[in-house]
């Protein structure tokens, strides 16, 4: 097998070739690639494409490696930039996944084991790099709202199924994430009516909260958890709140609604472990006391401007640990969920980790 360095060196070897072999009218230099990856700095990119002693990059370096390097169309008079994906033809947006997968495989090999392993914090949490399925679990829509909404009787010649599903705008945010990143695991969509034995057997990924997803309640009324969430919906806000029993007294994170009682802060929770019913796969919660506290989480990990940050900082404070949870801060404003910086202390409501240590 290819020694470690050399593996690295191959990598090395391999992004100096991309940037200085692209088939664009300006030579792209370390300087113009440090700034299309959001002004960071010139000496890192030195490093990773040093031929003496390279450093690996995060996996999600690489993804933007792919996207940029897929087109060979030069800047239109602007600076150089990740293009979007709205902005590559076919034959590019195949090009990227080829390519993304050919870097990501150079960099498993640089550091001799799998991207991800048994839950435990990887350079991208959605990233499991194993193959088996990922089954997304969402809540319910109860039969009573159903009955309000059109389109949801099946014998509707317009009958639609995703209208059956609770938490979409996160559905959508995370299900092309993952399969982007996944390209070769089976991703399906499961609604908790409907999980059969053989979705249990791969990654779980459960979204929302504990009153429509069965699956997130059984989840938190495990006694090692000190993180528990009560919906009490005939006392809002008072009655709905994530509660943490740390310390001689536990310790409760409201919503905040304002004096119109429209939604102006919510509470939401990103939890990670192995798969309790086969443990060589894993278990992830998205969930918030309202569906923008989840679809919050679900960005912290997802948005371009943040996901970077928020694993490096997961990275920093979990790595080791194949069982973490955060409670974090989610800040609406005029009905817009903005992504949670978890570099902000005051965003960090709680943190925990099998270490027994708490962290916040």
């Amino acid at each position: 097998m290819e020694p470690r360095e050399d593996a690295r060196q191959a990598l090395a070897r391999r992004l100096r070739s991309l940037r200085a072999d692209a088939a664009t009218e300006t030579k792209i230099t370390q300087p113009m690639l440090a700034e299309a990856f959001g002004g960071i700095s010139v000496s890192l990119i030195s490093s990773w494409e040093s031929a003496v002693s390279p450093k690996v990059p995060p996996a999600s370096r690489l993804e933007a490696y792919a996207t940029l390097f897929s087109t060979t169309r030069p800047p239109q008079g602007e600076p150089l930039r990740i293009p979007r994906d709205d902005e590559l033809t076919r034959d590019e947006l195949r090009r990227r996944d080829e390519l993304r997968l050919e870097l990501l495989a150079l960099r498993a090999a640089a550091l001799g084991r799998p991207v991800a392993e048994r839950g435990e914090v990887a350079d991208n949490p959605w990233l499991f790099g194993d193959n088996k399925p990922i089954t997304i679990v969402c809540p319910q829509v109860p039969p009573d709202m159903l009955a309000r909404m059109p389109y949801t009787r099946p014998e509707d010649p317009d009958y639609v199924d995703l209208y059956n599903y609770a938490d979409l705008d996160a559905l959508l945010e995370l299900h092309g994430h993952i399969r982007a990143l996944n390209p070769h695991s089976e991703v399906r969509t499961r609604r908790t009516s409907t999980l059969t034995a053989d979705d249990y057997a791969g990654h779980l990924v459960l979204l929302g909260g504990v009153d429509w997803n069965e699956q997130t309640r059984q989840l938190l009324e495990d006694p090692h958890l000190p993180v528990k969430q009560v919906a009490n919906w005939t006392d809002v806000p008072q009655g709905t709140y994530f509660e943490v029993h740390e310390g001689p007294s536990p310790q409760r994170y409201h919503p905040v609604l304002n004096s119109a009682g429209l939604l102006e802060q919510d509470v939401g929770h990103f939890y990670r472990g192995p798969n309790p019913y086969y443990t060589d796969s894993t278990i992830t919660m998205c969930n918030g006391m309202y569906g923008r506290g989840t679809l919050g989480v679900v960005k912290a990990l997802t948005d371009p401007k943040f996901r970077d940050s928020n694993t490096a900082y997961l990275l920093r404070r979990f790595q080791g640990d194949a069982t973490f949870s955060v409670l974090t801060r989610v800040i609406i404003i005029d009905g817009e969920v903005l992504t949670p910086d978890w570099t902000m202390p005051e965003n960090r409501l709680h943190e925990w980790s099998t270490t027994g240590e708490r962290l916040s």
